[in-house]
């Protein structure tokens, strides 16, 4: 496939672009069809009844999460059967996330769509992988946000879709777009699974490293359960304390702040710092071998190990383990663990923001291996951790190549040859 630099532009009222493309309303191009809502008191069920109900939830990477789509019930469908989405069509949803377009897999072809998305049939003059590309660009996104409806939750009107401009090359152009975005997008859902599954062991290896150990044969009935005989069952509270050191930040950004921004749910290790610059307040102090917890209902599954001096957010617990028996390493896997998490849920207090408590979470009872074993527990699944750390930083370097290829393929500025 050939390559080369667009140099000749015609000034359009939603920018520049080859004197040889169109710039067309999304209505000249295809039909813009909305979905249908469940009724109240209808639900939705997880097993298969051959009815599919695609949500904006399962809108993902240009197409549908197949693992997460939910079904309707014979008589639910029914009444709102009429209300489908093709293969042929393209998805773009239209309240909440505003913005998200893509094609529907062979196996949903039929499947009833959600209200907070519509679709885009009868196509002419486009080829849908396009314009499911096209539609994900910058080049429509200005003009999205200036059609959204004022009111709780944003919402573009259907109307409004169809008033949309975008630029058109030939089809046979438009194709060999699709086709080189189409190349990253399958190395991005190459590495994606790689992800899930990775994801998938270390969630199985960690509930049987946590509960059986390694190597065991022998084990005794405790209150928690089954655990391996050499294991002692004890409370958080008595492998590690809680740090309250106080620091009041100096306002010139020389200490290292953590918030709960900078954790991502599931990692063990922190992605990303900020400063103390903005920060008004006094803040916790935490050392290298701390760990942190998010200690707010939607982010109890925050749990990171920190290798330096810093200051952190009060909506973090600072703890410190108790070496002699318990690594730091092998805690923060715990504060990870299922059980942990089922644990603190059931101990927020609040009605705004529900929050449990180092005195709450302190009661956890856990397996607790002698520390040669906790070491090799750790390495494990520290191991699938940095497995997944590459894998995602790889995904987020194809997603910035894609992007790039977007911005240049998709505005003309360079030029896909077509024989």
């Amino acid at each position: 496939m050939m390559f080369c630099k667009e140099d000749d532009f015609a000034e359009t009222p939603i920018g520049d672009f080859p004197k040889d493309w169109r710039v067309v309303s999304l209505g000249d191009i295809a039909k813009v069809k909305g979905g249908k809502r469940v009724r109240k008191g209808e639900k939705l069920v997880d097993f298969r009844t051959g009815f599919p109900y695609i949500r904006v939830v399962d809108f993902k990477n240009g197409t549908v999460d197949v693992s997460r789509v939910k079904y309707l019930l014979p008589e639910t469908h029914e009444k709102i059967k009429n209300y489908t989405i093709s293969s042929n069509d393209v998805y773009i949803s239209i309240a909440g996330t505003v913005g998200l377009a893509g094609l529907i897999p062979p196996e949903l072809d039929g499947a009833n769509l959600t209200e907070n998305a519509a679709k885009l049939c009868d196509l002419k003059n486009v080829r849908k992988q396009f314009l499911a590309c096209l539609l994900n660009s910058e080049v429509p996104r200005d003009q999205m946000m200036g059609l959204i409806g004022k009111g709780t939750q944003p919402k573009l009107a259907l109307f409004r879709i169809e008033s949309l401009k975008i630029p058109l090359p030939s089809m046979e152009e438009q194709e060999k777009i699709a086709e080189v975005l189409g190349v990253v997008d399958s190395a991005i859902w190459l590495v994606d699974r790689v992800i899930w599954k990775t994801e998938r062991l270390k969630k199985g290896l960690m509930q049987e490293l946590l509960t059986k150990g390694i190597g065991h044969k022998e084990y005794k009935d405790t209150q928690i359960g089954k655990t391996p005989n050499t294991w002692q069952i004890e409370e958080l509270g008595e492998m590690c304390n809680q740090r309250s050191g106080i620091v009041q930040p100096s306002g010139e950004g020389a200490n290292r702040f953590i918030g709960l921004e900078h954790i991502a749910p599931g990692e063990i290790t922190v992605q990303s710092y900020g400063s103390d610059v903005d920060i008004r307040s006094s803040k916790f102090r935490f050392c290298p071998k701390d760990i942190l917890y998010g200690k707010l209902r939607p982010y109890l599954d925050k749990a990171v190990l920190v290798d330096l001096n810093g200051i952190c957010s009060t909506d973090l617990l600072v703890l410190t383990a108790q070496q002699e028996r318990a690594l730091p390493e092998f805690l923060v896997y715990v504060l990870h663990s299922s059980e942990f998490i089922k644990h603190a849920i059931a101990t927020t207090t609040g009605t705004n923001h529900p929050r449990t408590s180092w005195k709450a979470i302190s009661k956890f009872e856990f397996g607790l291996p002698p520390l040669p074993e906790q070491r090799r527990i750790s390495e494990i699944l520290f191991t699938l951790n940095k497995k997944l750390e590459l894998e995602k930083s790889e995904k987020a370097r194809l997603e910035r190549v894609k992007r790039g290829l977007m911005d240049l393929l998709l505005t003309g500025k360079v030029r896909v040859k077509v024989d």
